[in-house]
């Protein structure tokens, strides 16, 4: 299937490893130039030259970090970002009586105020150009909270609320907002945990845990003009984990 998105221009988050990076290669593989932005400029170097794409060093999870990032990429791109795709990593675990409030705080910074403020800078542009597609990557415990993790809970669920909200003020405008919950995933990340499909897969109905390109795939979709109709949604890429309606 052919997406057209070789005139389209996306800023991905977390774009050097795990999601972010299927991601980028998905959008990349179906035309769009794209931008990654991690934190590790080493490693985002690396992976911009393995993908062929443009590669940004940056911390989002640092105040005001996000609005220049997104500046910084419609520089390097010669124009605003068409498709905007938010992906932190997950903020500290911990049970409520366990978390400072600086945690809290940096977890408002890392998962919050980066969506807020990236958003905001790129969306100009985008009704200028009548096209806008924004993903925020987020997770399953959006929807169904997970043990010991009441920050990604807490704040999660509260971005929802706000890609619900915001795709209502963005609709006319021609832009889409959307939140991807993914599941137990092939990546680094959850190799270091110990999270395979042998250890995980008797959990999810699919038998498995799910592979990065799969959950790419439905990104690229969301920022393609086929999927124009469908805003304001969170949708999961568990294989069938979610068990509330």
């Amino acid at each position: 299937m052919d997406l057209k998105l070789n005139d389209k221009t996306a800023l991905v988050f977390g774009g050097s490893r795990g999601l972010g990076r299927a991601v980028a290669a998905e959008l990349a593989a179906e035309g769009a130039t794209v931008v990654i932005v991690a934190r590790d400029a080493a490693r985002v170097e690396k992976t911009a030259a393995e993908l062929g794409v443009i590669g940004l060093a940056g911390d989002v999870s640092k105040p005001g970090a996000s609005r220049v990032l997104v500046r910084q990429a419609a520089e390097k791109l010669g124009r605003g970002v068409d498709i905007l795709v938010t992906n932190t990593g997950g903020p500290a675990p911990g049970n409520f009586e366990q978390i400072t409030d600086a945690a809290w705080q940096a977890g408002f910074d890392n998962l919050w105020m980066s969506f807020v403020e990236s958003v905001g800078e790129a969306l100009p542009s985008m009704k200028a150009k009548g096209f806008g597609r924004i993903l925020a990557v987020t997770s399953v415990a959006a929807r169904e909270p997970q043990p010991g993790l009441v920050v990604s809970n807490g704040l999660r669920a509260g971005l929802l609320g706000l890609v619900n909200a915001l795709s209502r003020d963005v609709a006319a405008a021609g832009i889409t907002v959307n939140a991807l919950l993914p599941g137990y995933t092939n990546t680094d990340r959850m190799k270091e945990v110990g999270v395979t499909s042998a250890s995980m897969g008797s959990k999810i109905p699919a038998g498995r845990i799910g592979e990065p390109e799969e959950f790419a795939a439905l990104a690229a979709f969301l920022a393609s003009e086929r999927a124009s109709y469908i805003t304001g949604q969170a949708i999961a890429v568990d294989g069938g984990l979610l068990q509330s309606i």
